[in-house]
């Protein structure tokens, strides 16, 4: 039997062989990687080398998601083909995987031979089992772009609960699914035009001929409790067609036998997986077919973020079974990241990308401190950086690495780097070795800060052991060398337990202590310790996370932050905090505010949050560009007056200069409010 949740309560075996295929979700080839990316594939590579570590076959593979919309007019924004974008992000999404230590044994691209191949012979097998279908339906098309617009280039007021600033495909707030045309006054990311709806034909797959598969699927097992009972609304509601094509021009596969229509990125991307067990297999010679297509117990496991459950519970194993395909044995949803308690914000420096993390701390720092947070369930979890720092230097460098620290320099400098030929104290060690099958279990489980916990227990025992021995004190007592020598034997075996245990977290200090005991870090070869064994000179194995480092970190997080970014952050004010710095009043006096006349408003072509306006200041006219699109149609503003800071130096924006600031207030979203003048003032006049 594969093991699941469902049956993850009973004993595990562990002395059977399983042949596991293990993927991530594919990131966007659009933009780099960033911290909450990496808790999901930290997550999936530990679980992965724990199973290897087990003795068994398991394959981690994962793949740039590089179609759709996004990327097309990313590239044609920055002037190169969307070849040369994704290209680019490839080779920066792989060397910050590598540095996190992510074991992939292939990172492939969905702009593959493979994926294509895959993707043409899935539609046409759903096709010809008469699982889709054609009809004409009404789109949303921007009339300035001259475009249909994908679901997340539309914006709106969420048709169940009210809330605004939604995507066009599914509301964050209340989680309700809908048709863009569902919006209530949607706008277009793009050019900010209302979308107007025309008619075209598309492809849609036919959700509902799989709704009693999918229902008998979903409680077997295969995914999450919370998980099932979640997608139940959707069978409550009737399982509905999915549109599969998307216009052109859009960047992506055409499908056969439709010129001008392309498949929607959410149908090929998730064949990505498949492609890139394709490109392995292929290279290394190992079976495609027995992990995909037949029925023996070859195991198929997605690690994922909650937000893409749909896709991966209900189209992607009705695509893969009624295409002839295996489903998963599971697919495990993982919540999503907050920093010191609040969603990542780039204006507190704690939206933080991957290369900004590793150019300032240990990449084994942060997989610790991921593992010890992360369960088997949905919740999201905190990266509070005082924790952090506190938990790594406490846990790995002080209660752990301490140990091998303490105990080498006496079997290096006194016994010639040689153990002693027995251990004082083997019942304390086979309690460390026996804690292992509990700890296995737990890791087997995702149950990852369980077995941390478990792990530290042990690392305390051990400890207190050479606390309580002090070979410190002993060596300098005449005849008492061998007893040092033996329980610095002990301490350092049991070391090598914990690293042993630790070794899927910390790949690399595994690796550094392999050397340093001259032996393998083996699970199934612990319950012999390492006696009349000669092992290398110590070195440091981990260093403490320094307060000094994070703030670096921080500081180069918010310096990459643009001045649109900022204001949407903040709804338009000027610090984050309820209550700035104080500053004097000289320092005040030196803000030259003037009533402004906005003579001209604009769209800014690629920015969310801008408005281009064209102010009068009483005889000079001033470029400002002002974050308040969310709360302001440009036809709203002209005419108006307000008040700008007409003293600011000049910013350089991707946009253009902008020559000052409008003042405004509010929460954010609409509740922005330009602030405006009493009736009879005049352009130029200084604000008292």
């Amino acid at each position: 039997m594969r093991p699941t949740d469902s049956v993850a309560r009973q004993p595990l075996d562990m002395t059977t062989q399983r042949k596991i295929l293990v993927t991530s979700a594919l990131p966007y080839a659009n933009g780099p990687i960033h911290l909450g990316h990496l808790v999901e594939y930290i997550q999936t590579d530990i679980w992965a080398r724990f199973q290897r570590l087990q003795g068994h076959e398991c394959y981690y593979v994962c793949a740039d998601d590089a179609h759709g919309t996004p990327i097309m007019l990313r590239a044609r924004q920055d002037g190169i083909e969307p070849e040369q974008l994704i290209a680019a992000m490839h080779k920066e999404h792989e060397a910050d995987f590598a540095d996190f230590l992510i074991g992939f044994d292939n990172y492939h691209s969905t702009h593959s031979e493979e994926n294509r191949q895959f993707a043409n012979e899935i539609y046409l097998k759903l096709r010809e089992a008469d699982h889709i279908a054609t009809r004409k339906i009404s789109q949303s098309y921007d009339p300035e772009a001259e475009m249909f617009l994908p679901d997340r280039f539309i914006k709106g007021t969420c048709p169940k609960c009210g809330a605004e600033d939604q995507y066009g495909d599914n509301c964050e707030v209340c989680g309700s699914t809908y048709a863009p045309t569902d919006l209530i006054n949607p706008v277009s990311v793009i050019s900010g035009a209302a979308p107007v709806e025309r008619e075209s034909e598309q492809y849609f797959f036919k959700l509902s001929d799989f709704t009693e598969m999918l229902q008998k699927w979903l409680h077997q097992g295969h995914v999450q409790p919370e998980i099932a009972n979640k997608l139940n609304e959707w069978f409550e509601e009737g399982l509905q067609d999915w549109d599969i094509s998307r216009n052109a021009p859009y960047w992506g596969f055409e499908i056969p036998d439709a010129p001008g229509k392309y498949f929607y990125v959410w149908l090929d991307a998730p064949i990505g997986y498949m492609a890139s067990f394709k490109n392995l297999s292929d290279r290394i010679g190992i079976s495609f077919d027995e992990y995909w297509h037949s029925e023996s117990d070859t195991e198929l496991y997605h690690f994922i973020g909650k937000d893409i459950a749909r896709f991966h519970t209900l189209f992607w194993p009705a695509v893969l079974h009624g295409a002839g395909f295996r489903t998963p044995t599971a697919v495990y949803c993982h919540g999503f990241l907050t920093v010191n308690g609040q969603k990542m914000s780039k204006s507190r420096g704690t939206f933080i990308k991957a290369r900004t993390y590793l150019n300032n701390l240990n990449a084994e720092y942060l997989r610790y401190y991921y593992a010890a947070k992360l369960s088997s369930g949905v919740d999201d979890i905190d990266l509070n950086l005082d924790d952090f720092m506190q938990r790594v230097n406490s846990d790995v460098v002080g209660k752990v690495v301490n140990i091998a620290s303490r105990c080498a320099g006496f079997i290096n400098k006194r016994f010639d780097n040689q153990l002693s030929a027995s251990l004082p104290d083997p019942s304390l060690y086979r309690e460390l070795v026996d804690g292992g099958a509990s700890i296995a279990t737990e890791f087997e489980r995702r149950e990852y800060s369980k077995a941390v916990r478990e792990i530290m227990a042990l690392a305390d025992k051990a400890n207190v052991y050479i606390d309580e021995n002090k070979p410190w004190a002993l060596i300098k007592q005449p005849g008492k060398a061998a007893e040092v020598q033996a329980i610095c034997t002990q301490g350092i075996n049991m070391f090598r337990v914990l690293m042993t245990y630790l070794q899927p977290i910390l790949p690399q200090t595994a690796e550094k202590s392999a050397h340093f005991l001259n032996s393998a870090l083996a699970w199934t070869e612990l319950s012999e310790p390492l006696l009349s064994h000669a092992i290398n000179k110590f070195k440091p194995l981990m260093t403490r996370v320094e307060k000094s480092s994070i703030e670096t970190m921080i500081e180069q997080s918010t310096e990459h932050l643009e001045p649109e970014q900022k204001a949407a952050e903040t709804g338009g004010a000027l610090a984050d905090d309820p209550l700035a710095a104080e500053i004097a009043f000289e320092d005040f006096a030196k803000v030259d505010l003037r009533i402004a006349k906005i003579i001209k408003a604009e769209h800014v072509e690629g920015a969310n949050k801008l408005l281009q306006l064209t102010l009068d200041i009483g005889g000079e006219n001033r470029t400002v560009f002002a974050g308040i699109k969310s709360a302001y149609a440009p036809e709203m503003l002209e005419g108006r007056l307000t008040v700008m800071v007409a003293n600011l130096a000049p910013r350089k924006m991707r946009f253009g200069v902008s020559e000052g600031m409008v003042l405004a207030a509010g929460p954010g979203g609409e509740d922005v409010f330009i602030l405006s003048p009493d009736d009879g003032a005049q352009p130029g006049m200084r604000v008292k």
